[in-house]
C-alpha cells in the first residue's frame, strides 16, 4: 500500500525552495506557484488556458510571483534562466505529439545541472475511476511517461523517483465540476450532458468525510530529474 502524503508536503522534501528561480508550467490557478513563493522561491507560472488566468487574477498574490500565458512547447523564456522547472499534473495535458518537445524546452530554459521536477497522476485510485467512463486518461498518462523516460535517456538523468498516495479532498460536486471543466474547458459539454451519471459516479468513488467533503485517494509518480551539462 502507498504512502499517503500531501503533494505540498513532497515538493517541500525533493526541491531546495529559498532563492531559486522556479517555473511553475500549466500553473492552473496558481496553486503551488503561491506555496512555492511562500517558500522563498521566485516563481514565473505559465498557463495557456484563460479561464485560468483569470482565476488567478481573483486571487491574493503570496509575493513577487509572475504570471505569463504560454505552453509548454514553447516556452516564453530565455535560455538557462531558471535553476528548477516544475510539471505538476500538467505534463499529460501537452498533447501527446508535443510531449518530447515540451521537454526540450525545460531543458532549454533550465541552467546546466537544473532540476526537472513532474509530478503525474496514475492511471488508478478512486478519482480516474470516477472519469474512467467520461474521460478517459490512461493513454496521455502513459504517454507522459514514455516522454520523461526517453528524456532521461538523453538530455536529462533522473536523480529520484517517489510514488505516493494523495487524498484528494473536495468539498462538493459542484466544486469539482467547477474546478474540472475550469482546468479542461473542452469538458463543459461532457458536464451538461452527463451530469446525473458524474454526480452518481462522484458518489461511488468518494469517501464522506465527518466535515461532510468528500475524498479520493490519488496514487501519484514524481521523477526528479537533472539537466545534463552536456545534452547527447
Amino acid at each position: 500500500m502507498l504512502e499517503q502524503r500531501k503533494n505540498s508536503d513532497v515538493i517541500r522534501d525533493l526541491l531546495d525552495l529559498p532563492g531559486k528561480r522556479v517555473v511553475d508550467v500549466g500553473c492552473g490557478s496558481g496553486g503551488l506557484t503561491r506555496l512555492m513563493t511562500r517558500a522563498g522561491a521566485n516563481v514565473i507560472g505559465i498557463e495557456c488556458n484563460p479561464r485560468q488566468l483569470g482565476k488567478v487574477r481573483t486571487i491574493e498574490k503570496a509575493g513577487n510571483e509572475r504570471y505569463l500565458e504560454g505552453w509548454g512547447e514553447a516556452l516564453p523564456l530565455e535560455d538557462e534562466s531558471a535553476d528548477i522547472l516544475v510539471y505538476f499534473n500538467s505534463l499529460h495535458h501537452v498533447p501527446v505529439e508535443n510531449q518530447d518537445q515540451a521537454l526540450v524546452e525545460a531543458a532549454r530554459v533550465l541552467v546546466p545541472d537544473g532540476l526537472l521536477y513532474i509530478s503525474e497522476p496514475v492511471a488508478a485510485g478512486g478519482y480516474f475511476e470516477m472519469m474512467k467512463p467520461f474521460d478517459d486518461e490512461t493513454h496521455v498518462r502513459s504517454e507522459a511517461l514514455n516522454a520523461i523516460g526517453r528524456a532521461a535517456l538523453t538530455m536529462f538523468e533522473q536523480i529520484r523517483e517517489e510514488n505516493y498516495a494523495y487524498p484528494d479532498i473536495i468539498s462538493s460536486y459542484e466544486s469539482f465540476a467547477e474546478e474540472t471543466t475550469r482546468i479542461e474547458p473542452s469538458r463543459d459539454e461532457l458536464f451538461r450532458t452527463k451530469d446525473k451519471e458524474l454526480r452518481q459516479a462522484f458518489k461511488d468513488h468518494s469517501v464522506r468525510q465527518s466535515d461532510g467533503r468528500f475524498a479520493f485517494e490519488q496514487p501519484v509518480r514524481v521523477n526528479l530529474l537533472k539537466k545534463k551539462t552536456h545534452s547527447s
